[in-house]
């Protein structure tokens, strides 16, 4: 019998940075390492990640991180993990080659780390404990849920699926391979919440593919807007296109690799005599092609960016006119409602053809409450964890589970850090916790950006910055040059010739105050006009601008 431990280090009560950890024993298994993107608040951060102090303190004893999918909410934090974690990682061939992709664009060697391809078909050994896969169906090919088989059941791991039918093997769910799974038993079924809230979903593609037939039949040259995740979906536009005899171009800077890893993989299939790469548009080039289909991919608000500078002349590649036919093939997510609006209304405006895509046709990659109860109903785990997903999702999955016939005591919502404890096949009453937080990447700096920095780019965003420079000769105790104010995003109106009197008068004071004294402390004399200037400009003007004072000692 076995002491089983189950917590999440990220991807409770939020959507993204998925990271969970199962403790059979003394041995850590991982399953994923994602990031999430952040929210509007944290200002100029690129991606968030999980905080793995856990993982440090007790890194002896992690046997291996194991890769459902290569979405970034399940792999974008491998290459921090693996700076500290010297373990095997596991996934797909295809997870894998995206995951190589992260870690070289992270400036790592994927030669100094074990990577290994795993199928449905491998059953890795740790001890009394084996480590296997099922494939499941979703939007990126060779996705799969992963189970621990201990001796008191499996820990089943199921993210980011749908049991909708799918003609490419690379999208197949393995029933069998869950049949399997089940024959041995389940003690705890950790499967994703996302989809919950999905009523009527769409289980094909027919209104869709009939859509954009009749696009592609009436239009001239279409532009496409797409996730650049959503492979199984681009390449049905792919598809269609070349049946309409288009020529088919793809834009999307910075996913680019990716796509080029599951195009030179056949992940994602163009006919060469289809595929074209544009030229930059100039006096003699304007890919002004009738029969072109182009394609905008990218992650999050991307393909609405992109498609914002093509209206507006940026793009180096199109310009959209009102003989275009735009078709969004991608519903804002959190956080990008704004800017998709803000697109919207700027093809609107210059005359485009525009046919947004209602959610309504489009199948969901996720897993409503049909497929969690047929889930159910294959594995009959003794419990249920609802894992992926903001709180209110795993929620609606509690009430699923309630309906399927589960008693609330075999249900378990958990946060962040909470952490269970199974021991002879039964499910503790008492919780522990274990460190959590986001890490904040900012560029190549990594979990140092602090409240205060973040406090400093929202003042900087609301109120602007006011600068206040000053040449001053110590030794004969005078203001050479200045006080000059310069102000950055921070505007006070009609009292702008006012307020920055003030401020000149004030500087002018304090400096000559602290060049009478003995000796000048600088860093008091920038600390005293910081704070004086920063309280002078509030109460005229009830904002408060960052205040930056540039004292320059030179000799007369």
């Amino acid at each position: 019998m076995s002491k089983i431990k189950f917590c999440a280090l990220g991807g409770l009560g939020e959507n993204g940075k998925n990271l969970y950890i199962v403790e059979v024993d003394e041995r850590i298994f991982v399953l994923d390492a994602g990031l999430k993107f952040p929210s509007v608040e944290l200002y100029g951060i690129d991606t968030v990640i999980p905080n793995i102090k856990y993982l440090i303190d007790n890194k002896e004893r992690v046997q291996g991180i194991f890769l459902s999918h290569g979405h970034d909410d399940a792999i974008g934090a491998v290459p921090e993990l693996l700076k500290v974690l010297n373990v095997g990682v596991f996934g797909t061939h295809f997870t894998m080659s995206l995951a190589e992709l992260a870690i070289t664009d992270a400036g790592l060697n994927i030669a100094d780390y074990r990577l290994y391809r795993i199928n449905d078909d491998k059953v890795l050994k740790f001890g009394n404990v084996s480590v296997c896969f099922y494939k499941t169906t979703h939007s990126i090919p060779e996705s799969v849920g992963v189970a621990i088989k201990t001796n008191d059941g499996a820990i089943v791991y199921a993210p980011d699926f749908t049991f909708t039918s799918s003609s490419d093997k690379r999208y197949a769910t393995s029933y069998n391979k869950i049949s399997a799974i089940a024959d041995n038993g389940v003690l705890a079924l950790c499967s994703e919440s996302l989809g919950t809230s999905n009523i009527d979903r769409v289980n094909n593609d027919y209104a869709l593919n009939h859509a954009l037939k009749e696009i592609l039949l009436n239009s001239k040259r279409v532009v496409f807007a797409m996730f650049s995740s959503d492979l199984d979906r681009i390449q049905k536009v792919i598809n269609l296109s070349v049946a309409n005899n288009r020529k088919i171009a793809i834009i999307g800077r910075k996913v680019q690799k990716t796509m080029n890893v599951a195009m030179n993989n056949d992940y994602l299939k163009i006919p060469e005599e289809n595929l074209v790469n544009l030229k930059y548009i100039d006096d003699k080039n304007d890919n002004r092609d009738d029969k072109l289909a182009v394609i905008v991919t990218g992650n999050r608000h991307e393909p609405y960016y992109t498609l914002q500078r093509m209206c507006t002349g940026q793009d180096r590649l199109i310009q959209i006119d009102n003989t275009d036919n735009v078709v969004i093939i991608c519903p804002p997510v959190t956080g990008t409602e704004k800017i998709a609006t803000r697109s919207l209304d700027t093809l609107h405006r210059i005359g485009a053809k525009v046919t947004n895509i209602s959610k309504g046709i489009l199948r969901s990659s996720h897993a409503d409450s049909e497929d969690l109860k047929m889930l159910y109903q294959m594995l009959n785990p003794k419990y249920i964890i609802p894992v992926i997903g903001e709180y209110r999702h795993q929620y609606m999955q509690k009430n699923i589970a309630l309906e399927f016939g589960y008693n609330n005591e075999n249900i378990v919502v958990l946060e962040n850090g909470e952490q269970i404890t199974f021991e002879d096949g039964v499910l503790s009453t008492t919780k522990t916790r274990v460190t959590v937080g986001d890490v904040l990447i900012d560029g190549s700096i990594v979990g140092d950006i602090n409240e205060v920095v973040l406090k400093d780019r929202e003042m900087l965003s609301q109120d602007g910055t006011v600068l206040v420079v000053a040449n001053v000769d110590a030794r004969t105790k005078k203001i050479l040059v200045g006080p000059k104010v310069v102000m950055r995003g921070f505007v006070c109106c009609d009292s702008a010739q006012e307020v920055t009197k003030e401020i000149t008068e004030l500087m002018e004071k304090i400096i000559t105050s602290h060049l009478n004294k003995k000796y000048v402390d600088w860093t008091v004399l920038k600390a005293d006009l910081k704070e004086r200037i920063g309280k002078a400009i509030y109460s005229s003007t009830k904002k408060n601008p960052i205040v930056i004072p540039i004292v320059i000692d030179v000799e007369e």
